[in-house]
């Protein structure tokens, strides 16, 4: 089964905030624990007795907020530059999703548009490889948030009256909703999101950069990452 880790970055109701970004990345079942043992090694440089104890969360480290105030910025930021080159150097099967929507072009809930976004993208990625003879279906994984019963309801409406795109065929279930401090996945989730919306909002592409090459993308294309800003139509996936 693919897996594909989710989570937001930046607030649906912050005047402040132009941007609202969903991301994340899709990894095959058993590649998931490995990954995650790289992220140990790099939680362990701040706890080496109990690196399950640190959980690796974008905006404090970035900003030196909580328990990351007394860590000099040099190492944090070198933890979350590390954290997404486990990522970049991943095996290719390892695909990013994201979509950053700009909140004035599209009244309304973002995580709504972005979600129907990512789940048809990687709807369509799980297509893709059933149709190069790899049949295994897809189930998305997000933090616990308030978006839970939400997500959950779309995902089924997308599975049987569809989206504005199509119909979701490939996903096993609706979403599982997990602690982000138990899954070392989620927390690359977060750290890609992050990454995204400094990109897009601030033109801050410290992060971003590292991983920009691992969005999902066939012949030359890439699929996974959208930029939904209403200088032009709203993109389909495809």
């Amino acid at each position: 089964m693919h897996l594909l880790y989710l989570d937001e970055s930046g607030h649906p109701d912050d005047p402040a905030q132009r941007h609202f970004v969903l991301a994340g990345l899709s990894v095959f079942e058993r590649q998931g624990y490995f990954i995650s043992a790289e992220i140990d090694k790099i939680a362990a440089r701040f706890n080496p007795s109990d690196p399950t104890a640190i959980e690796l969360h974008a905006a404090p480290m970035l900003q030196g907020r909580g328990i990351w105030k007394t860590i000099p910025q040099a190492a944090r930021m070198a933890a979350l530059t590390d954290a997404l080159e486990v990522v970049a150097r991943a095996p290719s099967g390892l695909r990013l999703f994201g979509v950053a929507i700009h909140k004035a072009s599209y009244p309304g809930d973002p995580m709504h548009r972005a979600f129907e976004q990512v789940c048809s993208r990687f709807d369509m990625f799980l297509m893709r490889r059933f149709r190069a003879d790899d049949v295994q279906r897809g189930m998305i994984i997000f933090d616990k948030s308030t978006y839970e019963t939400a997500l959950q309801s779309l995902t089924t409406d997308f599975r049987t009256s569809g989206h504005r795109y199509g119909v979701v065929r490939n996903l096993a279930e609706v979403p599982l909703f997990l602690d982000s401090r138990t899954s070392r996945l989620i927390q690359l989730a977060d750290i890609v999101a992050y990454g995204m919306l400094r990109h897009f909002e601030r033109g801050d592409d410290r992060l971003f950069r590292v991983v920009r090459h691992r969005f999902d993308e066939d012949g030359g294309r890439v699929h996974g990452l959208v930029h939904m800003f209403k200088v032009q139509p709203e993109p389909p996936p495809a």
